[in-house]
């Protein structure tokens, strides 16, 4: 397999994977009440509405302009992602989805070319493959964070995003019966998110 083989797969897959992670955490916060979505269970935590509003903010400066310019913008404010002013669900739900436009807008116009690259972010030098994975395991952490919040909040009402708690057995059939049939192929969390599906249907 030739090296721009190689390369297209992995933006392929880290599109995938971005991709994955946003409908994630966007199942998840559709299951909380706007009460819970602003709720700040303790003093050192982050409710579900400030996660939002950092990745967002995060987002817009990482993306834009990435191949040209430092990935921390001179007008990004971060400290003011964790603060809540005049923002409603919905402002905040506008910005995330910015952000994320801002990100497939930039990734997705990468060539396997592009991953040779070095771009900056805070002065320091990364590879466009280094700044890729360090957004993607950056976002990763606070979608983990707001899975977990939102499935605390909403408690024995919760929808799970993942494989049943004593279904994996059936999980793995399920897969297997997929592939014997030749249905086409599902990413993780929409394999997860099918079979979830069909239990609460039973």
């Amino acid at each position: 397999m030739s090296l721009e083989n190689i390369s297209k797969i992995y933006l392929d897959d880290a599109i995938g994977s971005f991709r994955s992670y946003k409908r994630l955490a966007e199942r998840a916060l559709e299951q909380v009440s706007d009460d819970e979505f602003f709720l700040q269970i303790d003093e050192e935590s982050n409710s579900l509405a400030v996660m939002v509003k950092h990745i967002a903010g995060n987002q817009r400066s990482r993306w834009r302009d990435f191949l040209t310019s430092d990935g921390e913008k001179p007008d990004r404010h971060r400290d003011t992602e964790f603060e809540l002013i005049e923002d409603t669900r919905e402002s905040l739900m506008a910005y995330w989805e910015s952000g994320w436009q801002t990100l497939f807008g930039a990734i997705e116009a990468l060539t396997p070319d592009d991953l040779e690259k070095t771009v900056t972010i805070r002065g320091e030098p990364h590879t466009v493959v280094e700044a890729i994975n360090r957004q993607l395991t950056h976002y990763a952490y606070h979608i983990g964070q707001i899975v977990f919040l939102a499935k605390h909040l909403r408690a024995s009402e919760w929808k799970t995003l993942s494989v049943p708690r004593n279904r994996s057995a059936e999980f793995n059939r399920f897969l297997a019966e997929r592939q014997a049939a030749g249905i086409e192929h599902l990413d993780r969390l929409e394999a997860t998110n099918e079979f979830a599906k069909r239990e609460y249907s039973k």
